[in-house]
């Protein structure tokens, strides 16, 4: 596996297998989880799940002996300061968008915003590792996580009270909601978080609101169905949507007929 895998995702739609049988049989919606987000809630609920999550990862990082930062993960090349660095350097993007002019329409959602076009060529992956590698080149390794802990707050800064209906610009030149956008940087952190806690062998630390945000972004209200379907456990069905685990053949027709298809970068 290459730096990263993430996926490529489309609405959900009514497909048939071969007898003509509708595949949404295997996966009837459900109403969204207890206490869950919809796809679309406030953009302060997605700061809160924002800062939950990220208050996990950093609290997984406090006190990690320095031999763990070197070990390899599944985003090869990348070692876990590596893995760090670029989730703070994906962050730190966050508060110039919103304190730049707003865009006057949206154009993307967090599941097109994953389309394999340009953002994930060889030249743009390419950088994504100097840059990952650039910002995990300090002496102490404390610092990375001390950094993370700060990237975070300013994005619940700059992001907590803004309106529903915020639009920002990405680097991609995509228009967003901000709470549209801040999926995706969820998405990001608990993703690699993941990778993270896969390298250096400790339970993943996905909260349950990060969870129900993730779950209506790559399921809609199939969310509940197709966790259970994926194994029952959030973090397990996150590792196995995004191609970080093995599925079976049962497995791989569901993810299909949800419109999630495995990309690999790099």
């Amino acid at each position: 596996m290459t730096y990263e895998d993430t996926v490529s995702l489309s609405p959900y739609h009514e497909k048939k297998d071969s007898s003509g049988t509708s595949t949404a049989a295997l996966a009837q919606p459900l109403p969204p989880a207890p206490g869950g987000a919809g796809p679309d809630g406030e953009p302060g609920d997605v700061v809160a799940a924002f800062r939950h999550e990220m208050s996990a990862f950093s609290a997984a990082l406090r006190d990690l002996p320095a031999p763990l930062w070197d070990r390899p993960t599944r985003c090869e090349p990348w070692q876990v300061r590596d893995v760090v660095g670029h989730v703070i350097t994906v962050l730190a993007r966050v508060p110039d968008m919103v304190a730049a002019s707003a865009p006057s329409r949206a154009d993307t959602d967090p599941i097109t915003y994953y389309r394999g076009d340009e953002r994930f060529s060889d030249t743009t992956n390419a950088d994504r590792v100097r840059s990952a590698h650039r910002r995990a080149a300090v002496s102490d390794v404390t610092a990375l996580g001390d950094d993370l802990a700060d990237i975070t707050r300013d994005v619940v800064a700059q992001c907590t009270g803004q309106p529903a209906d915020r639009l920002v610009r990405t680097r991609h030149g995509d228009a967003m909601l901000l709470s549209d956008f801040l999926v995706t940087r969820l998405f990001e952190a608990a993703v690699h978080g993941i990778d993270v806690a896969d390298a250096i062998e400790r339970p993943a630390w996905l909260t349950v609101s990060a969870a129900n945000h993730l779950g209506h972004m790559l399921f809609g209200t199939d969310s509940p169905r197709a966790i259970e379907l994926l194994g029952g456990d959030p973090a397990i069905a996150l590792r196995k949507a995004t191609g970080r685990s093995a599925v079976t053949d049962d497995e791989r027709a569901l993810l299909t007929a949800w419109g999630i298809h495995r990309l690999t970068l790099g």
